[in-house]
């Protein structure tokens, strides 16, 4: 007779029950008073609201930036992460450490550095504004903010994934006669990539939302390097909450159906590197 192994934890049906009273309490309830609150709007009003020409011209900013800075730490956060785990070498350990520094650090003490950094009369900006390269106050500076706070997102969800990867499937490539570059590619690259894909919508989720590193050396100027997130406070700050909800709806909305693509993506990915295996 086989006896049913004690678990520390309770039984499934008052786990799942805490588990849903949890999630309802920390995330569907502010996301259901959201929507609710916009509901108090007609159609024509909240259309009208989102549409406004300096509000899409924050979308795009918005947008825009955090996907390129997610994008770009596709690529170094990849980079970032075969080193630590590939190669030995003195500092090590200090460097894995300051890949953690943008979790640690303050948002707005990040925009205060970067602002200084690269502002016209900063430490590298006096010499970029000669030769005619502005970043602080324009939208490359808030590229570089975002791309700042968000690398630790793909790092960590990679190297993982490369820490336990099996060298002798490179091995056995190596000794068929494949390249390198064949090795990462066809060996390499279909195991992580689910792993990328995840830290790519961490990162680009992150970047959407992100506030306090961006006001500092964004500018803020209309049309220009205003984000979404200051127009909401900017409605906040004139108690239009109506307003504000109705802008946050549309990140929600936006936000949500891009995370959904990208983890159709992850789940494509993890499921045609299970049929290879």
């Amino acid at each position: 007779m086989r006896f049913k192994q004690p678990s520390v934890l309770p039984g499934f049906n008052l786990s799942l029950g805490y588990t849903l009273f949890y999630l309802s309490i920390i995330v569907l309830l502010p996301l259901s008073a959201l929507l609710i609150k916009t509901s108090a709007l007609s159609w024509e009003h909240f259309w009208q609201i989102i549409s406004e020409p300096r509000v899409v011209a924050s979308y795009k900013l918005t947008f825009g930036a955090s996907l390129l800075a997610a994008l770009i730490n596709l690529l170094t956060g990849l980079l970032v992460a075969w080193v630590l785990v590939r190669y030995h070498f003195y500092g090590k350990r200090f460097i894995d450490a300051m890949v953690d520094l943008p979790f640690a650090l303050p948002t707005a003490v990040a925009g205060i550095a970067l602002a200084t950094i690269y502002a016209p009369n900063g430490w590298i900006g006096q010499y970029l504004e000669p030769l005619g390269f502005k970043i602080a106050f324009t939208p490359i500076g808030i590229v570089i903010a975002l791309t700042f706070v968000t690398l630790p997102f793909v790092v960590r969800t990679v190297q993982p994934v490369l820490q336990d990867l099996e060298h002798e499937l490179e091995e056995a490539a190596c000794s068929l006669g494949a390249t390198r570059w064949q090795i990462f590619y066809k060996v390499i690259f279909p195991t992580i990539l689910p792993a990328l894909l995840t830290g790519f919508a961490l990162a680009f989720a992150r970047a959407i939302g992100e506030y306090g590193s961006v006001i500092f050396i964004a500018g803020n100027m209309p049309y220009v390097s205003e984000i979404t997130p200051l127009m909401i406070i900017s409605k906040l700050e004139q108690y239009d909450y109506l307003g504000a909800t109705a802008i946050a709806v549309v990140m929600l909305v936006v936000s949500f159906a891009l995370l959904l693509l990208i983890n159709g993506l992850q789940w494509w990915a993890a499921k045609r590197l299970g049929r290879r295996k």
